[in-house]
């Protein structure tokens, strides 16, 4: 099994070629969560994530005659980016097979570094099929995402930098999809330090690990906004390791990550993906198992959809209150709604939308409905605007 020193050997090979991360505690994350929180931004490194660092050491470690041959990967992105990039960068022909529906920055980050990128399937299992095939058709050397041990080594120098970052780390909290990050991290902080505590986190529409470590029997979804640890099929060689050296495995669900990135992104100003959010979710999700622990999170990737992040910032607020939907009742009459917009003014909310609805009411035919959306300062704040309507005389109640 994976040992201390193959990983102490990967880093070595990968000095100088990627970034050696910061480690840092979140004072504002450890309030709020009860823990102390030591964060890994892996989102920084120049592929926005951990998976350059297996991708390097394999390709590292091949022949000349293999590289002259060429590598090929199958990837949802991240794996992908980081073989396009050190392939580029070493010389080396890459081919990646990605699944159709594989968000548009991945795809296009995965061609700027000089991949041959062919969409294919709609899942990892029927890009892997197809990459498989090609790789034997053209003679090209498989890099695999996590079922392979210097993919894993490569991985597992994330776990040595923290480990030797914050030596008196009590857990690590690590996302968990094929598990390449978790076994080498597990390997080399269990290694360094037998007492600390690995836990791995799972999406729960994607609980392929979980259910092959504890035997339960998870349904599986078709997606999930951690779309980088959405893995149906764990690898043979991470869930040896895994059942090993890891203590423990949580579910999150949908609304724990994207709660996660959206504290990232407001309280340390950084953009992850679902899958670089799952650490925090475990901790928001379960704090009671956290509590009073030196905890060390991975953040492992930033590649996220705009749109998605959008999606996600807007549905935050919504969650927190600070943007609200209120429906209110008027006559139909030159001036309601100056009046309507005046009050929400002088109550301190601002308005980001206006819709009249005069057909699809139950008022009388003299009444207008008007929707509005308005930012405010929360829950308490929404209660006010409403109360400052209906002191004015108008119906007024949230909509949700």
């Amino acid at each position: 099994m994976l040992n201390l020193q193959d990983i102490e050997q990967a880093a070595q090979r990968l000095q100088g070629h990627l970034l050696n991360t910061p480690c840092v505690a979140s004072q504002t994350l450890s309030q709020l969560t009860g823990a102390q929180i030591y964060l890994k931004f892996e989102n920084l490194q120049y592929t926005a994530s951990f998976k350059e660092r297996g991708a390097c050491n394999k390709l590292a470690q091949l022949s000349e005659a293999e590289r002259r041959r060429g590598v090929i990967a199958m990837s949802a992105g991240n794996h992908a980016q980081g073989v396009a990039y050190h392939a580029q960068r070493l010389g080396i022909r890459a081919v990646i097979v990605m699944p159709r529906f594989t968000p548009g920055v991945k795809v296009e980050r995965t061609r700027g570094f000089g991949a041959e990128v062919v969409l294919h399937g709609d899942t990892l299992d029927e890009s892997r099929t197809h990459a498989l095939a090609l790789a034997e058709r053209e003679g090209l050397v498989f890099v695999h995402p996590y079922d392979d041990e210097a993919i894993v080594a490569g991985q597992g120098t994330v776990g040595l930098e923290m480990m030797q970052a914050v030596p008196d780390l009590d857990m690590l909290v690590i996302a968990v999809g094929g598990g390449g990050l978790i076994a080498g991290v597990a390997t080399a902080a269990k290694a360094i330090k037998p007492g600390i505590e690995v836990i791995g986190v799972q999406t729960a529409r994607f609980p392929a690990m979980v259910n092959a470590i504890k035997g339960t029997h998870y349904p599986q979804g078709t997606s999930t906004i951690a779309d980088g640890i959405a893995v149906s099929r764990p690898g043979v060689i991470t869930q040896a390791i895994i059942a090993h050296r890891v203590n423990d495995l949580l579910l999150v669900d949908e609304g724990d990550i994207e709660q996660a990135i959206v504290m990232l992104l407001e309280i340390e100003k950084t953009l992850v993906e679902g899958a670089g959010a799952a650490g925090l979710a475990a901790l928001l999700k379960y704090p009671a198992r956290f509590a009073g622990k030196k905890v060390g999170l991975v953040l492992c990737g930033g590649n996220i959809e705009p749109l998605l992040l959008a999606a996600i910032i807007a549905r935050g607020m919504v969650r927190a209150g600070r943007l609200a939907r209120i429906k209110v009742g008027a006559r139909d009459v030159p001036g309601s709604l100056a009046k309507i917009t005046a009050t929400v003014a002088d109550a301190g909310a601002n308005i980001d939308e206006v819709h009249h609805q005069r057909a699809f009411t139950m008022l009388s035919a003299q009444n207008v409905e008007i929707e509005l959306v308005i930012q405010t300062r929360g829950r308490s704040h929404i209660a006010q605007v409403l109360q400052a309507l209906q002191s004015e005389g108008f119906e007024a109640t949230e909509q949700f």
